[in-house]
Protein backbone atom coordinates (compact mmCIF):
# COMPACT_ATOMS: atom_id res chain seq x y z
CA UNK A 1 0.00 0.00 0.00
CA UNK A 2 1.37 3.40 -0.93
CA UNK A 3 2.48 5.75 1.82
CA UNK A 4 -0.24 8.34 1.08
CA UNK A 5 -2.96 5.69 1.02
CA UNK A 6 -1.76 4.13 4.25
CA UNK A 7 -1.59 7.50 6.01
CA UNK A 8 -5.06 8.49 4.79
CA UNK A 9 -6.61 5.18 5.81
CA UNK A 10 -5.02 5.25 9.28
CA UNK A 11 -5.66 8.90 10.08
CA UNK A 12 -8.89 9.79 8.31
CA UNK A 13 -10.78 6.55 7.72
CA UNK A 14 -9.89 4.68 10.92
CA UNK A 15 -9.12 7.66 13.18
CA UNK A 16 -11.66 10.27 12.16
CA UNK A 17 -14.39 8.05 10.76
CA UNK A 18 -14.46 4.67 12.45
CA UNK A 19 -13.31 5.65 15.95
CA UNK A 20 -15.64 8.67 15.98
CA UNK A 21 -18.51 6.32 15.14
CA UNK A 22 -17.50 3.89 17.89
CA UNK A 23 -17.31 6.69 20.45
CA UNK A 24 -20.70 8.01 19.33
CA UNK A 25 -22.19 4.52 19.65
CA UNK A 26 -20.74 4.11 23.13
CA UNK A 27 -21.86 7.58 24.14
CA UNK A 28 -18.60 9.19 25.15
CA UNK A 29 -16.57 11.98 23.62
CA UNK A 30 -12.91 11.67 24.62
CA UNK A 31 -12.05 14.91 22.85
CA UNK A 32 -14.56 16.88 24.95
CA UNK A 33 -13.26 15.25 28.13
CA UNK A 34 -9.63 16.11 27.35
CA UNK A 35 -10.46 19.64 26.29
CA UNK A 36 -12.47 20.08 29.50
CA UNK A 37 -9.52 18.95 31.59
CA UNK A 38 -7.16 21.34 29.81
CA UNK A 39 -9.69 24.18 30.05
CA UNK A 40 -10.04 23.69 33.81
CA UNK A 41 -6.27 23.61 34.22
CA UNK A 42 -5.84 26.77 32.12
CA UNK A 43 -8.58 28.54 34.08
CA UNK A 44 -6.85 27.63 37.34
CA UNK A 45 -3.60 29.17 36.09
CA UNK A 46 -5.13 32.25 34.44
CA UNK A 47 -8.87 32.97 34.87
CA UNK A 48 -8.97 35.24 31.78
CA UNK A 49 -12.27 34.55 29.91
CA UNK A 50 -10.51 34.81 26.53
CA UNK A 51 -8.67 31.59 27.33
CA UNK A 52 -12.00 29.91 28.12
CA UNK A 53 -13.36 31.03 24.71
CA UNK A 54 -10.46 29.31 23.01
CA UNK A 55 -11.48 26.00 24.58
CA UNK A 56 -15.10 26.59 23.55
CA UNK A 57 -14.26 26.94 19.85
CA UNK A 58 -11.43 24.38 19.84
CA UNK A 59 -13.63 21.30 19.12
CA UNK A 60 -15.18 22.97 16.08
CA UNK A 61 -11.76 24.03 14.82
CA UNK A 62 -10.36 20.51 15.25
CA UNK A 63 -13.32 18.98 13.40
CA UNK A 64 -12.99 21.49 10.58
CA UNK A 65 -9.26 20.84 10.33
CA UNK A 66 -9.87 17.07 10.21
CA UNK A 67 -12.45 17.42 7.44
CA UNK A 68 -10.20 19.74 5.41
CA UNK A 69 -7.28 17.33 5.80
CA UNK A 70 -9.43 14.36 4.74
CA UNK A 71 -10.63 16.30 1.70
CA UNK A 72 -7.13 17.40 0.72
CA UNK A 73 -5.81 13.84 0.90
CA UNK A 74 -8.76 11.99 -0.64
CA UNK A 75 -11.12 14.52 -2.26
CA UNK A 76 -14.79 13.48 -2.51
CA UNK A 77 -14.06 9.74 -2.49
CA UNK A 78 -12.03 10.29 0.66
CA UNK A 79 -14.87 12.08 2.43
CA UNK A 80 -17.28 9.34 1.39
CA UNK A 81 -14.90 6.72 2.80
CA UNK A 82 -14.73 8.62 6.12
CA UNK A 83 -18.54 8.81 6.29
CA UNK A 84 -18.88 5.09 5.55
CA UNK A 85 -16.27 4.37 8.25
CA UNK A 86 -18.28 6.50 10.71
CA UNK A 87 -21.37 4.40 10.02
CA UNK A 88 -19.25 1.27 10.45
CA UNK A 89 -18.28 2.52 13.91
CA UNK A 90 -21.91 3.23 14.73
CA UNK A 91 -22.93 -0.26 13.60
CA UNK A 92 -20.21 -2.01 15.60
CA UNK A 93 -22.34 -2.52 18.71
CA UNK A 94 -25.47 -3.63 16.86
CA UNK A 95 -24.14 -5.76 14.00
CA UNK A 96 -20.50 -6.76 14.07
CA UNK A 97 -20.57 -8.33 10.58
CA UNK A 98 -22.20 -5.25 9.03
CA UNK A 99 -19.63 -3.05 10.73
CA UNK A 100 -16.77 -5.13 9.31
CA UNK A 101 -18.26 -5.02 5.81
CA UNK A 102 -18.74 -1.24 6.00
CA UNK A 103 -15.22 -0.79 7.36
CA UNK A 104 -13.84 -2.90 4.51
CA UNK A 105 -15.76 -0.80 1.97
CA UNK A 106 -14.47 2.41 3.53
CA UNK A 107 -10.87 1.17 3.45
CA UNK A 108 -11.19 0.22 -0.21
CA UNK A 109 -12.76 3.61 -0.99
CA UNK A 110 -9.97 5.31 0.94
CA UNK A 111 -7.37 3.41 -1.07
CA UNK A 112 -9.01 4.40 -4.36
CA UNK A 113 -9.41 8.00 -3.17
CA UNK A 114 -5.67 8.41 -2.74
CA UNK A 115 -4.65 6.46 -5.84
CA UNK A 116 -5.15 8.98 -8.65
CA UNK A 117 -3.97 6.62 -11.42
CA UNK A 118 -6.67 4.08 -10.61
CA UNK A 119 -9.32 6.81 -10.58
CA UNK A 120 -8.19 8.07 -13.99
CA UNK A 121 -8.31 4.55 -15.42
CA UNK A 122 -11.81 4.10 -14.01
CA UNK A 123 -12.90 7.39 -15.57
CA UNK A 124 -13.50 9.36 -12.36
CA UNK A 125 -10.75 11.92 -12.91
Amino acid sequence: MAKKSSLFIRQSVIGLGFLSGVFTAIGIDPQAILIGIFADAAAAIDPDPRIRYLFVILPALLLLLSIITAYRLGRVFGLVSVIVAYFAGLALLTSFSSALILLGISIVLGYFATNRRLLRKAGFH
